[in-house]
């Protein structure tokens, strides 16, 4: 046990405190992480319009497809289990009538 228990724990490692690149040339990065992600050229606008009639049905046609999809696959997933189930249940019955 140390002798002043109420003393913080001194890091073991000091952190490695690294500059920032000042240029392709001095960084000894193969490339910069950031680049694929900058724009060459100044500021960009963004424009979002309104969603119009004819839009909002097209998401809500969207969304009810999204839903129907996975609506079938959990219903297609209760299917497959419904003769696997009936198989084992013969199965139990037919292994226990067998064992009289």
């Amino acid at each position: 046990m140390a002798d002043d228990s109420h003393r913080p724990e001194r890091p073991r490692l000091e952190p490695e405190i690294i500059p920032p690149a000042r240029g392709r040339r001095d960084s000894g990065w193969q490339y910069d992480v950031w680049q694929p992600y900058m724009s060459t050229g100044g500021t960009h606008r963004l424009y979002v319009g309104r969603l119009g009639p004819f839009g909002l049905a097209v998401l809500m046609l969207l969304i009810g497809i999204v839903v129907a999809v996975l609506v079938l696959a959990v219903v297609g997933a209760i299917l497959i289990w419904i003769p696997i189930l009936a198989l084992l249940l013969a199965a139990g019955v037919i292994f226990r009538i067998w064992r009289r």
